[in-house]
């Protein structure tokens, strides 16, 4: 058995690092494709998240066979806002076989020990602003927008080349409901008593609203771990690949006083679309999206924060009363609030308020890499 790792340089080699789920997950019912289209700008210089962080993409080749994928991921602004030297792994997926997710894995190691990292932790894809963990429970339902989802050994290849837990992340889910808890509703009544108001998005103005998100969430999750600041120039990028999916009744701003002081986005669930998509973009596929699209009945809270002086005011109680309200209208079944941090419980407490489970949970590892070379 020969295991070579290299670093994908060439267009056939990017695209071969991107297609390469799919060929690993096609027996498996559960997995989402995503649009092979958009993984390509996502992994060129479109993304300028690429412009800052130091990202390097690496296959796993076994007999002459693709046998898995990771990048190894520094990010400057990391290191700079938490003052740790640690850099991450990301894209991770491989075939069950140790010796090839070892192989991967130490080459990521010595990536970021040879630029002077002390911890290596992931997956992150690329940052805690997109998909961040493994899945490691809740195997028995397919993952909401832009949520992870991998393989149940995963985290037995983990633990085999000895990364540990760093964080858990949780998802909760809300079955609407006729009405929200007299609690919500009465919370939601002293905030507007207080003179705090919602309002939808303008998607004419969609770039104006979301920089009020990009300023509310950057106050709001400061101090949260793995935070990072949406740049602005990551803000443009990311807003471009949502306003497609934007709902402006499911899309609201807090207001106090004319100054916006929260902001909840609730998104379709448009994974639904994309598994009848193959991950291919062509006439038949664009006439399936806009039919499957019409179907759709999952939301998933994406976008919230409030900023830290308004807390504990009612402000995400009339978010939510007013978001409830247009979801009924909209006709959609089921809310995702995700991914939350484990120990997070003020925002826990909100999910069990409104009477939410948790089914899926996520873990985020992490191995010390100081004096480690192979």
């Amino acid at each position: 058995m020969m295991i070579k790792i290299i670093e994908t340089k060439t267009r056939s080699e990017i695209n071969a690092f991107i297609k390469f789920p799919l060929d690993l997950y096609k027996n498996d019912n559960l997995y989402v494709p995503q649009l092979t289209w958009d993984m390509k700008g996502h992994f060129s210089d479109k993304n300028p998240f690429l412009k800052h962080a130091d990202v390097k993409f690496f296959l796993a080749v076994k007999d002459g066979n693709i046998a898995g994928r990771i990048a190894s991921i520094i990010n400057p602004q990391h290191i700079r806002l938490h003052k740790e030297k640690a850099g991450f792994f990301g894209f991770f997926e491989c075939i069950n076989d140790s010796t090839v997710s070892g192989a991967l894995l130490s080459r990521v190691q010595n990536e970021l020990k040879n630029q002077g990292m002390e911890t290596m932790r992931g997956p992150m894809n690329f940052s805690t602003n997109e998909e961040c963990g493994f899945l490691i429970e809740g195997f028995d339902s397919p993952p909401m927008l832009m949520m992870p989802y991998n393989l149940p050994y995963y985290n037995d290849l983990m633990t085999a080349f000895g990364m540990s837990k760093s964080k858990d992340l949780h998802a909760y889910i809300y079955d609407m409901q006729e009405e929200l808890p007299e609690k919500v509703l009465r919370v939601a009544a002293l905030a507007e008593r207080k003179g705090i108001t919602v309002r939808t998005i303008d998607k004419k103005n969609f770039m104006a609203d979301m920089k009020i998100f990009q300023n509310v969430y950057n106050s709001a999750w400061e101090k949260n771990w793995g935070f990072i600041p949406i740049s602005d120039e990551e803000l443009a990028y990311s807003a471009g690949r949502l306003k497609p999916l934007a709902v402006p009744d499911l899309t609201l701003i807090a207001e106090k006083d004319g100054e916006p002081i929260g902001f909840l986005g609730l998104i379709p669930d448009f994974n639904f679309v994309l598994r009848h998509m193959g991950g291919r973009l062509n006439p038949i596929t664009i006439l399936k999206a806009l039919y499957y699209s019409r179907k759709i009945t999952d939301l998933r809270l994406l976008l919230y924060g409030i900023k830290p002086e308004y807390r504990n005011r009612g402000v995400d109680a009339l978010l939510f009363k007013v978001g409830h309200k247009n979801i009924k209208k909209g006709g959609y079944k089921r809310i995702e609030f995700s991914w939350i941090l484990e120990d997070n419980i003020s925002v826990i407490r909100i999910c069990e308020m409104f009477g939410a489970r948790l089914y899926k949970r996520y873990r985020v590892y992490e191995k010390k890499i100081s004096g480690v070379m192979e």
